[in-house]
């Protein structure tokens, strides 16, 4: 049975979280049995129930108890040793994503477990993942993609234990982020070399995925409007061939490959007859036809801040660092 004593220097919750971690410990509560309940705890021991549920709490955001409607709580995992869970939700992944991820759990400490979600750009899926989730966690990260009024999904959340990731819109301006600014990283890397961008007579920017962030078109268009340079916003696929002295700016992978295979059936020399520049570098952009040049941000470094804002329970918006990466594609 859970007893708390008086005067002893401990609060009273954290002696029935003490309670039930030692009867896991010792053997005596194993993986579905059942907790006594909350109303037993408070007359047993005179306390409130608010002082009973601040603990039960706390151990279902370790993972430790799950709560079932209508019939109490139940422990969930013997494994007492994790003192904190995150709920990470994930867009998609992807190499880079692969590389925050890494750098996320390389930053926390040991005793933290990360659950990681995927809603892969679908809405229904996205409000039923927080839903599901909503207080069994002590924070969650979530990147929102491009859906919109995104606080009204999470409005169910503790807005102190959120942490929102890459994208941010208006109706989050108010919450814990490490964003990137999509519009102003391609607008002053494109400056950057306008000079090199002066010797093509079109920009186009391959805009066939529509889950990229609208601001990168937004940066886009600002700097091709000041520079007086023609472009197009290319939204479907054409089946005509390149144009030599354009440029492409493609933001997904899928795309970048069907310009090269495009461009080699028409014996066309990157860099010379047809530019590329892409988004988020990788390994293969290195190599791919001599290199390609891309606008990146550093998702080890967005991974390493985010895991020092929980850790240090820090409430602030950071806006990640990008560069541009100048390689043979111009």
């Amino acid at each position: 049975m859970i007893q708390v004593k008086n005067k002893i220097g401990v609060p009273k919750y954290k002696q029935i979280i003490h309670n039930i971690e030692d009867a896991i410990n010792n053997g005596k509560l194993k993986k579905g049995d059942k907790l006594p309940s909350v109303n037993e705890i408070k007359k047993l021991n005179k306390l409130s129930r608010d002082t009973v549920l601040m603990a039960f709490n706390e151990l279902k955001n370790r993972g430790i108890i799950q709560s079932v409607v209508g019939k109490g709580y139940y422990v969930s995992s013997e494994n007492i040793n994790v003192q904190q869970k995150i709920f990470l939700l994930f867009d998609e992944l992807n190499s880079f994503k692969e590389d925050l991820y890494n750098s996320f759990l390389e930053n926390l400490e040991e005793h933290i477990q990360v659950d990681i979600f995927f809603h892969h750009f679908n809405e229904t899926i996205f409000q039923k993942l927080i839903q599901d989730n909503a207080g069994d966690y002590n924070s969650y990260v979530i990147m929102p993609a491009n859906f919109k009024n995104t606080s009204q999904t999470i409005q169910i959340l503790p807005k102190d234990k959120v942490y929102i990731l890459d994208q941010i819109h208006e109706d989050l301006e108010n919450y814990s982020s490490i964003y990137q600014n999509f519009e102003k990283a391609i607008y002053t890397n494109l400056n950057t070399i306008s000079d090199s961008i002066k010797k093509y007579h079109k920009l186009n920017f391959i805009a066939l995925n529509h889950n990229q962030p609208k601001s990168l078109i937004k940066g886009f268009v600002q700097f091709c409007e000041e520079k007086e340079i023609p472009f197009e916003i290319v939204e479907k696929t054409s089946e005509q061939p390149l144009i030599k002295g354009e440029l492409f700016i493609i933001p997904d992978d899928k795309s970048l490959l069907r310009i090269i295979k495009k461009m080699k059936r028409q014996s066309f020399v990157l860099g010379k007859d047809i530019g590329v520049i892409s988004y988020n570098d990788t390994l293969l952009k290195e190599i791919v036809e001599g290199g390609i040049t891309t606008i990146t941000t550093d998702f080890n470094e967005m991974g390493k801040n985010l895991a020092q804002m929980i850790l240090n329970k820090e409430q602030e918006k950071i806006e990640n660092p990008n560069k541009l990466i100048i390689r043979n594609s111009i």
